[in-house]
């Protein structure tokens, strides 16, 4: 099997959550790569930060400010993709949240926003991304970042696993749904263990147990998580990963 990303090379990504953790990583990956990269988030003074990092590499990054819990803000982010750079050829769903706590005592509003995020704005970006690809007759690839919660429980973490074993499912459904459609459009489904991003809580990264985590490096960086996207993307038109889960080799 020979890996390249050279099909891909002047193509347009679209990023979600790249200001900055796993979507930045993934962002400058891609850009690397000589990939015109659609950076969708909130924070525009963060995107422009790293469109100006990356000004010399290979391909390019373009700061789109989009909030992805905003169906409004993601129709418009996806319009001007179309009218500015051209047809999405790779869509990479990172943009996430979680909240720490008991689903005993939890809040139904954090429990809104998580699934909103994590589920709803994934969904949509993903329909978007899907329609733009069949008008344009693109055999493109769509990637979940989902998370080892997606298929396993973890006491504390409230509705996050809930939301990811969501993404799990919402995977496997697309997979089935575009071969039944005979679709040339790859989904995959990354997982990544414990990574060191801004999603811990300040909290979290000031205990003991963190600080055990980091002193023996039990803990992933979120540019493995990007390595991770570069190799799917990599693979040949025939070659489908359907999930690759990420996780330090000391845990």
């Amino acid at each position: 099997m020979v890996l390249s990303l050279d099909r891909w090379v002047g193509k347009v990504a679209i990023v979600t959550g790249a200001s900055s953790g796993i979507g930045a990583a993934i962002a400058e990956q891609l850009v690397e790569q000589g990939i015109k990269v659609a950076a969708f988030a909130r924070r525009q003074g963060r995107l422009e930060e790293l469109a100006t990092k990356l000004s010399d590499k290979k391909g390019k990054l373009y700061p789109v400010k989009v909030d992805m819990t905003k169906e409004e803000d993601i129709l418009n982010g996806f319009e001007w993709v179309k009218e500015n750079l051209g047809p999405v050829h790779i869509l990479v769903n990172n943009a996430g949240t979680g909240e720490y706590g008991n689903l005993t005592d939890g809040d139904t509003e954090t429990w809104q926003n998580v699934f909103q995020l994590n589920v709803i704005g994934l969904c949509i970006a993903t329909r978007e991304a899907i329609k733009d690809m069949k008008a344009n007759n693109v055999d493109g690839h769509i990637i979940h970042i989902n998370s080892t919660a997606g298929h396993q429980t973890f006491v504390g973490l409230n509705v996050y696993p809930a939301s990811k074993f969501a993404v799990t499912a919402l995977a496997e459904t697309l997979r089935l749904e575009l071969n039944s459609l005979k679709l040339k459009i790859k989904i995959t489904s990354l997982s990544p263990g414990l990574v060191n991003t801004e999603i811990l809580s300040e909290e979290f990264k000031q205990s003991e147990r963190f600080k055990k985590i980091i002193e023996g490096k039990q803990i992933l960086d979120p540019v493995d998580i990007a390595d991770g996207v570069i190799y799917v993307l990599s693979t040949p038109p025939h070659v489908q990963v359907n999930e690759n889960v990420y996780i330090s080799y000391l845990l």
